[in-house]
């Protein structure tokens, strides 16, 4: 059974960016397991609780056919982080990986370097920082460029983890 990984800020992520995605990829009969820099409980920003499964670090690439960053105001203070930045682009650089991230986490593919002259959408507030890395800003719920999907916050959550969905089978089937 493929495994998908969503990696979720330590506290205060945003709910329906991880509740929802998850959702679809269970109902699509992949296996969640959830990542962060503390292998602790976090509480979202309306209060869902989610226990990680392994630090970020600890994640074995190869046991998973996408990542998913999930936004939320907790996300902001670690869009630079290193652990962060290089999840990323160990993924994106395994070309069978899908590298998907919402709302306020597509800033960490743009410190990652990896939005460089790809089409991405976000939260409004890290438009700048997308824009700066090279992206090319798209005012849309969910952008799929190449091996990335972006999706600008909780509205298209539902959509962006359905659309997750359709790109691994794409590179499955």
């Amino acid at each position: 059974m493929s495994k998908i990984l969503m990696v979720i800020a330590p506290q205060k992520f945003r709910d329906e960016e991880f509740l929802y995605p998850k959702e679809v990829f269970e109902k699509h009969d992949f296996t969640v397991k959830v990542a962060s820099l503390e292998k602790e409980e976090s509480v979202g920003v309306q209060g869902t609780k989610v226990m990680v499964d392994m630090k970020v670090e600890e994640v074995n690439i190869d046991d998973f056919v996408a990542v998913v960053f999930v936004g939320g105001e907790g996300i902001l203070d670690y869009l630079e982080d290193p652990r962060l930045t290089g999840l990323a682009r160990d993924f994106f650089f395994n070309q069978e990986k899908i590298v998907a991230a919402i709302c306020a986490a597509p800033g960490i593919l743009a410190y990652a370097g990896i939005l460089k002259g790809k089409r991405a959408t976000s939260y409004s507030g890290v438009r700048d920082i997308l824009e700066k890395s090279g992206a090319i800003f798209m005012e849309k719920g969910v952008v799929v460029d190449g091996t990335v999907v972006t999706a600008d916050g909780p509205a298209s959550a539902k959509q962006f983890g359905e659309t997750v969905v359709d790109e691994i089978n794409k590179k499955l089937y």
